[in-house]
């Protein structure tokens, strides 16, 4: 089959056209960005790419996949429709040429699913099973963010967020998991969803495609998620807690640290202890949900926990750039105040006396439209110090909005001018963490190249 992918340089839409080139078929696509690293994966893969919509489909595309970026009124859009040629969304074509025979393992929530699908995935590799996956981000352990697989197993990463311009529901009802994931549900995306009552109903919709002999693996301290229980569930339900050990799997640290140690206990008995590099009581629980998914499947915990000891993390997920001139420069997805809370709690946790730096781009766009805007400032309340970047484009004022910090905060609306801040600034035995949901206007590589070349004249 040829199948020609719109959007397909989106980390969703590249992972359906490797899975698709790796299931045999002719793959090819465009985009309007389409540069490294994506594009030279892509590439290597043996996949034709064209930039921007400007060429015609070639006539002899058996099917197109529409990404979600794409809406009514594009030209290329427009010529699809006429064409009368046959399209899909990218989980429609995901469900209907690889998950239909497959078991799947799927990972949903507001924070986490992509740390807690690539646990999960790497768990059923460690495990011997060889699943296939799709992940929003590329985890360490792979290097890759998509893989076909052999074995009856697929983990993937269930999106809230809306399918195409023809399809409003969420993704994530494509997939029909017999394992499911319920991490968190908090009010997000507010480009498409009016309140926390439309994402609950969606989630909703995800809990009626989970057969009876599935599994579904909840927070059991989040309160939108009894909401959605309380709406009807067909299925059986095991609850983790990493702050409440009376959940049937729970979990604590026994030390924290650049390694830190963990126990995990199931109704109450302890099952092992494993070290590991992550950081946050969030992580914990990601852990406790990859394991109690696992186990569905028929992986023991012992096994699930020496995987983890080995588990690299995600790429952009509180990840460690290096240490330069004494300054440990990380890098986050964070772009909700919860999950910037977590990470700096996380950070602070493992180095409580150094001083923790947060360098922070509000993005989404939930972010730009300044429904946070009051829950922002708060969510910084663990770092020393705070520097926005203020850039154009937000329906709300950032200076005045993180003003209760005071002097711990500085707001710039230029990307280099934040930059000499920064440095000027920043000294020996700081943590910084750079929070962005995108390309930060290229800061984090700035920043290294000046860290280093700091580090290279001291020497």
């Amino acid at each position: 089959m040829r199948v020609h992918i719109l959007g397909i340089c989106g980390t969703f839409m590249g992972g359906v056209a490797a899975i698709a080139k790796a299931a045999g078929h002719d793959v090819s696509g465009a985009d309007q960005n389409v540069y490294p690293p994506m594009s030279t994966q892509l590439e290597q893969l043996g996949i034709r790419l064209v930039q921007g919509y400007d060429t015609a489909i070639d006539p002899g595309v058996d099917c197109v996949v529409v990404g979600n970026a794409l809406s009514r009124g594009k030209p290329v859009i427009e010529a699809l429709l006429d064409s009368g040629r046959p399209y899909y969304s990218g989980p429609e074509w995901l469900a209907e040429h690889v998950l239909r025979e497959r078991w799947v393992l799927a990972v949903s929530g507001t924070h986490g699913k992509t740390t807690s699908t690539s646990m999960l995935a790497w768990i059923l590799e460690h495990a011997g099973l060889a699943p296939g996956f799709l992940v929003g981000g590329v985890p360490s352990n792979f290097g890759i963010s998509a893989r076909l697989g052999a074995s009856p197993y697929f983990v993937v990463e269930a999106d809230e967020y809306d399918t195409a311009f023809f399809d409003k529901r969420a993704k994530f009802v494509h997939y029909r998991p017999r394992t499911l994931i319920v991490n968190n549900i908090e009010f997000d995306h507010a480009d498409i969803y009016a309140d926390i009552d439309a994402i609950i109903w969606q989630f909703h919709q995800l809990l009626r495609t989970v057969p009876g002999n599935g599994l579904i693996v909840a927070n059991g301290q989040d309160q939108n998620i009894e909401r959605l229980l309380a709406r009807g569930v067909w299925t059986p339900i095991t609850r983790f807690s990493a702050s409440d050990a009376s959940a049937q799997w729970s979990a604590r640290y026994d030390s924290i640290g650049a390694q830190s140690r963990f126990t995990v206990q199931h109704n109450g008995k302890a099952l092992g202890s494993t070290t590991w590099s992550l950081l946050g009581q969030h992580n914990l629980e990601n852990a406790l949900a990859a394991i109690a998914a696992a186990g569905h499947v028929g992986v023991a915990p012992d096994v699930a926990l020496a995987a983890l000891a080995r588990f690299q993390g995600v790429k952009r997920r509180l990840e460690l750039r290096g240490t330069f001139a004494g300054i440990s420069l990380y890098e986050d997805f964070a772009h909700h105040p919860t999950a910037i809370a977590t990470t700096l709690a996380g950070l602070r946790s493992r180095a409580p006396g150094q001083r923790l730096v947060a360098v922070m781009e509000p993005r989404s766009n939930t972010m730009r439209m300044g429904v946070h805007r009051d829950t922002l400032c708060g969510a910084f309340d663990g770092a020393d110090r705070v520097f926005v970047l203020g850039a154009a484009g937000l329906d709300w004022d950032p200076a005045a909005a993180f003003a209760p910090l005071g002097e711990r905060v500085h707001v710039d609306t230029d990307v280099r001018e934040l930059l000499e801040r920064l440095l000027g600034e920043l000294a020996a035995g700081d943590q910084v963490v750079l929070m962005s949901n995108g390309g930060f206007q290229g800061l984090p590589l700035l920043l290294q190249r000046a860290l280093e070349s700091r580090a290279a004249a001291s020497a």
